[in-house]
């Protein structure tokens, strides 16, 4: 047990946290791309601080914590990616940056800045509308999924 207390605490996500640390922090995220999805800034905050009340022991406070998260969204586009036969888009595929700065109090070498980006591929024939709810879920995962990885599992 010794050792396992000299490297952090260890959990069953591969998180390795500082033991001193007992709270963490994370800003709302507001939206800076050139195309606004409303409900984007909020369902990227929420669920990054989803990720770590469900696989830390971290207590989420408003500002100041131990670990803390601050950004923005930089980017949402939609573009074509396949070109069929005939020179029309067969997929289109929506990106989503977001800039994080994550600054831990006790580690302070495990601190970034840095940009996230993530996209999901959608057939041609759907429109951004029809996919949209879906595909910014599944993005949101995976962007929330890279930056747990960067802050605290150091891989």
């Amino acid at each position: 047990m010794a050792s396992l207390s000299s490297c952090g605490i260890y959990s069953f996500t591969g998180a390795s946290i500082p033991p001193e640390a007992r709270t963490f922090s994370v800003s709302y995220f507001p939206n800076n791309a050139q195309l606004v999805q409303p409900t984007l800034s909020q369902r990227f905050t929420e669920s990054l601080q989803d990720k770590f009340l469900r696989q830390t022991n971290l207590r989420l406070v408003d500002n100041g914590g131990d670990l803390h998260f601050e950004g923005s969204i930089t980017g949402y586009t939609t573009a074509p990616t396949a070109i069929s036969g005939d020179d029309r888009a067969a997929l289109n595929r929506l990106t989503i940056t977001v800039r994080v700065t994550f600054i831990n109090e006790f580690e302070p070498d495990n601190d970034f800045e840095r940009s996230f980006s993530r996209y999901w591929d959608y057939d041609s024939n759907r429109s951004l509308s029809e996919i949209e709810d879906e595909a910014i879920t599944i993005i949101t995962e995976a962007l929330v999924e890279d930056v747990f990885n960067q802050a605290v599992v150091n891989w």
